[in-house]
């Protein structure tokens, strides 16, 4: 460890150790300690709010134009180091290199998109001959962002925060700290000022705690779990800190019986094992058309089989470990209690025999509906495969998790298009699609999903006061 990478707090515009004794960052390739982060203590939080609060009225009355330039100059600044950070990315979360840089490209995306519209949607709006909406930033930001996607989805948390005004302090993930540190460092080579990005690690629940408690706090934005999300929506509560939450999801996939399994297949295939299914958004629960089925079966079974397991770094490998030793014990819970209820394993199933949290693609069939893994988000490279009659079973089974985050589905006929699109209960609904999330696009959950969104205008709208002003013109 005398040579290992050490990453630092930054609060007030200075790196620095925090106050707290330093965690250890685990390589899940290996499951050998690489490199420890530090972290903070009450004090160390303390002095991040009161320098999130000095910076704060500075930095809202700063042009918009002079906010925006610097978020694109922090593009820039991060998008010529993506080879080296996307290696410390991969390392650390397990995602092959290939996947890092093409998570770094979205965040460099997001700082981009957000520079560039953070004058115009900081403007005012006319509503007529007397009366306008002026925005105006909240205030403080608390961020709190998860280890499966960090770089991307801290861009997609500072750059509308940022733009809109407000100071954030963001709460990076301890297991893939790498990504706070080089994006946060980006801004600060950037120009940003000192106080308006505030970045601490540490343990998760008295962080948490800390910053919510205090009235400096005017926003929460948190993506992760649902629990985990309520308890934070929970201590939000007390100060009414405005809440926007990307929870849990469990996507279905409907495939209709005119979908052309030639696309169908790798599409699914290719998002549901990137980042060893690890997110949010990946596909879960796979319904087929019963026409199609053993087809489908058959052909879904054997990419999956094909898809090449090893070493991040290795350029031939298609999917990397998962990134840690809970998300190997989930896979392994979900899967025992599936297989004792009856259903069947068609690959995968059983944790690879070698250094490293890796876990295969796994398919199950014949699963029950009170197995726990169509209720749990799996989290985790598991697919369920069912068969259905029916439309109207297919969108019944499709909607029957508590989870409305994203739901896919195939087919080239315009009027099942239509009736899909109207009738399920997600956030986003894809067809014959599957992929990211864009920076120009607003993404939210419905249910148990979360609320509020991030990305495009209303992520930017979600930081910001829309005040009316009313009565321009009754005195001349």
């Amino acid at each position: 460890m005398s040579n290992a990478t050490s990453y630092q707090l930054f609060i007030n515009g200075r790196w620095r150790g925090g106050s707290g004794a330093t965690l250890p960052v685990i390589n899940p390739a290996t499951e050998m300690v690489f490199a420890s982060v530090a972290s903070a203590t009450i004090p160390d939080l303390d002095e991040a709010l009161a320098s999130a609060e000095r910076s704060r009225k500075a930095w809202s009355s700063r042009a918009a134009k002079e906010r925006g330039e610097i978020l694109t100059a922090a593009a820039s600044i991060l998008a010529e180091k993506v080879g080296a950070v996307a290696m410390d990315l991969s390392a650390e979360q397990g995602k092959t290199i290939a996947e890092a840089r093409g998570e770094y490209a979205r965040a460099v995306e997001t700082l981009e998109w957000n520079g560039r519209h953070a004058y115009e949607l900081s403007a005012p709006i006319p509503m007529g001959p007397n009366r306008m909406i002026v925005p105006e930033p909240l205030g403080v930001v608390a961020a709190f962002t998860p280890w499966n996607y960090p770089a991307v989805l801290i861009a997609r948390k500072l750059a509308p925060a940022l733009a809109a005004g407000c100071p954030v302090i963001l709460k990076g993930a301890e297991e893939t700290p790498s990504a706070a540190v080089h994006i946060v460092e980006s801004l600060r080579q950037a120009g940003i000022p000192d106080g308006v990005v505030n970045l601490v690690f540490g343990v998760p629940v008295r962080i948490s705690r800390h910053l919510l408690s205090s009235p400096i706090v005017k926003v929460l934005t948190f993506t992760g779990s649902t629990p985990v999300g309520k308890q934070l929506a929970t201590l939000a509560a007390n100060n009414l800190q405005r809440c926007i939450l990307e929870l849990g999801g469990h996507s279905p996939v409907i495939v209709c019986e005119d979908a052309d399994l030639t696309k169908t297949i790798p599409a699914i295939s290719e998002y549901k094992f990137e980042c060893a299914g690890q997110s949010c958004n990946a596909p879960s629960r796979i319904l087929v058309a019963r026409s199609r089925y053993e087809e489908f079966l058959s052909r879904m079974t054997e990419t999956a089989r094909k898809i090449k397991i090893g070493l991040p770094d290795d350029p031939a490998t298609d999917m990397g470990p998962m990134a840690n030793a809970r998300r190997i014990e989930s896979m392994q819970r979900l899967t025992k209690d599936a297989v004792e209820r009856g259903a069947r394993i068609e690959t995968g199933g059983t944790r690879l025999d070698r250094p490293g949290f890796y876990w295969p693609p796994t398919i199950l069939t014949d699963v029950p509906k009170e197995a726990r893994v169509l209720h749990e988000e799996p989290f985790g490279p598991i697919l369920t495969v069912a068969p259905f009659d029916t439309l109207e079973e297919a969108i019944q089974e499709a909607n029957a998790t508590e989870y409305g985050l994203a739901a896919y589905f195939f087919t080239n006929t315009a009027d099942v298009k239509r009736k899909l699109t109207n009738s399920l209960s997600a956030g986003a609904v894809s067809v014959n699609y599957l992929k990211g999330v864009s920076a120009d696009a607003p993404y939210g959950g419905v249910k148990q999903s979360g609320y509020g969104y991030e990305g495009g205008e209303q992520g930017v709208r979600s930081f910001q006061i829309l005040k009316m002003v009313n009565g321009l013109g009754s005195f001349g």
